[in-house]
């Protein structure tokens, strides 16, 4: 007690020598932060002393003399006085001494704080009637991959017109800048450029909509994110391991497609669902998809989060997804084709090799529909996570062969051993920012020393495969086993490791090849703004 009561002394004492109050007012910036701590040490030293002037009436009670009068207080304090010890009745007679100046700056404060109020209720009210915003964001991804103990088999699959390893490989994965914004009245935009193929650049969200509409709730027209698969909704900048697992690359390339989508969540933000119409053709290189057939596909996704512990801010949580995709391919493979097949189902090692895709079906003769169904499961308890997802392609070729049946799933556990958490967007149902509870620094002090943080560091496992094999298409099944460390400098710098150990069978055979293994070592150094 007597260590708050000096502390409180220290502040009142400060109180009564600080400059006047016009001093104070007009020739002192402070900004929000500084009024709000100063407004709550006033607030808890006045709190104190009227806690101190209870036991003082007490005492009053049973004295026989009647004390010597209290110091003159401001009307807030005027009852507190006598009874006290020695250090305590220093306190008051300190208060007293400049109580004048401690209640003239108190009035300042108050006066700057609602100056400071107005202004910003000013700002908020000049941004509303523009009609444009803009805001400048973008991401860094510089990784570096090292393939070892391949086997044969591996060098075909990822080079079929030359065979030949994988070769290690430092590359720029993603070099993003865009800019979004709203339009008034409830208009908004985003366009997003990727430069991590300076050669090629390739653009990404490029879109506009609305906002707030009845029904809709968010409509966007243009290249967006078709809703198959948690992982390829989750945002590359949180995602726990370097790259997506197979099933989700091979059944929603690339993800991005043109298209317009509804996005809308409950009011209490436990289910949210988005649905829509895309192109089937990827046309992030060209910007165009020419021809006669029509290639579409619908798509939905309802999500939610049926169980979220609001008391501990979100450190557990049950969330469960099912996404759903109709579409219907040209099914023409022949040359003279003005357009592409899109049934084709192919994906990467979950690393980046440099060759072609080591799993593909190529483009399947005479499909005329397909069909993508996919259930997705995450479970959050404080700092450990698992998510699991499974998807299943049946895809009709008419009289032009059977049915086909593709299929993967992955598992993936996480835990943070610095006692952060996977945080999740209810509004979008995907996994949100990681906060460490301290960030990585090193700095000299000014005493000689160092001072340092260590950020966040997360273990992580995960098992995936996928199978692209059926009847006469032969694209390979494959199995995963990676181990992930992420180390979190701060909420927005990040190191990932991974170490795949990925093994291919059943593959149409390449150069007399139907199988192969590999060991592979990735690490990412990535920042985004």
């Amino acid at each position: 007690m007597r260590t708050i009561i000096k502390l409180t002394g220290v502040l009142l004492l400060t109180g009564a020598i600080v400059p006047s109050p016009s001093v104070f007012a007009e020739d002192t910036k402070i900004n929000s932060d500084q009024l709000e701590r100063l407004l709550e040490r006033l607030e808890t030293a006045e709190k104190r002393i009227q806690e101190l002037e209870q036991p003082k009436q007490q005492k009053q009670e049973e004295q026989v003399q009647t004390p010597p009068p209290a110091p003159a207080l401001p009307p807030h304090l005027k009852n507190v006085g006598g009874g006290l010890d020695d250090s305590e009745q220093l306190l008051i007679n300190n208060f007293a001494a400049g109580n004048e100046n401690l209640a003239n700056r108190l009035s300042s404060l108050e006066e700057d704080w609602k100056k400071f109020s107005d202004s910003e209720q000013a700002k908020q009210a000049k941004d509303a009637s523009k009609a444009t915003t803009l805001k400048v964001f973008g991401r860094i991804h510089l990784d570096s991959w090292n393939f070892s103990d391949s086997t044969p088999g591996i060098a075909a699959f990822n080079n079929p017109a030359n065979p030949m390893d994988p070769e290690n490989r430092f590359e720029f994965r993603r070099l993003r800048i865009g800019v979004s914004g709203d339009i008034k009245d409830n208009m908004i935009y985003k366009f997003e450029y990727d430069f991590g193929n300076p050669g090629n650049p390739a653009f990404k969200d490029v879109y506009m909509g609305w906002k707030d509409l009845p029904v809709f709730q968010t409509l966007l027209v243009g290249n967006q994110k078709r809703p198959l698969g948690m992982d390829h909704l989750n945002s590359s900048r949180y995602n726990t391991f370097m790259e997506r697992p197979l099933v989700i690359e091979a059944f929603n390339e690339d993800a991005r497609r043109l298209g317009i989508c509804a996005y809308g969540v409950s009011e209490d933000e436990t289910w949210n669902w988005r649905y829509g119409i895309f192109n089937l053709e990827n046309i992030a290189g060209d910007g165009n998809y020419v021809g006669d057939a029509g290639q579409m596909s619908v798509n939905g996704r309802l999500a939610g989060t049926p169980w979220y512990d609001e008391t501990s801010g979100g450190r557990g949580y049950l969330h469960l997804g099912i996404a759903d995709m109709w579409a219907n391919p040209d099914g023409d493979v022949t040359a003279s084709a003005t357009n592409n097949n899109e049934a084709r189902f192919r994906t990467r090692p979950e690393a980046r090799s440099g060759g072609t895709r080591w799993l593909d079906t190529g483009r399947i003769a005479g499909a005329t529909w397909f069909n993508t169904l996919g259930f997705e499961a995450m479970l959050n308890v404080g700092s450990f996570s698992v998510v699991s997802e499974y998807q299943v392609t049946n895809v009709g070729r008419g009289s032009t062969g059977s049915d086909l049946t593709f299929e993967g799933a992955y598992v993936q556990a996480g835990y943070f051993l610095t006692g952060e958490y996977q945080p999740i967007d209810r509004k979008s149902g995907t996994i949100a920012r990681v906060k460490p509870l301290e960030n990585f620094f090193m700095v000299n002090t000014c005493d000689g020393d160092t001072a340092s943080g260590w950020g966040a560091w997360q273990v992580a496992a995960r098992y995936s495969y996928l199978n692209l094999s059926n009847g006469n298409v032969t694209g390979g099944d494959e199995r995963n086993w990676t181990l992930g460390l992420v180390w979190w400098w701060n909420s927005h710098a990040r190191m990932q490791f991974n170490y795949i150990h990925a093994e291919i069978d059943d593959r149409g055979p390449i150069d007399g090849y139907t199988g192969g293994k590999s060991d592979i070592f990735g690490t990412r150094f990535m920042v985004d703004f």
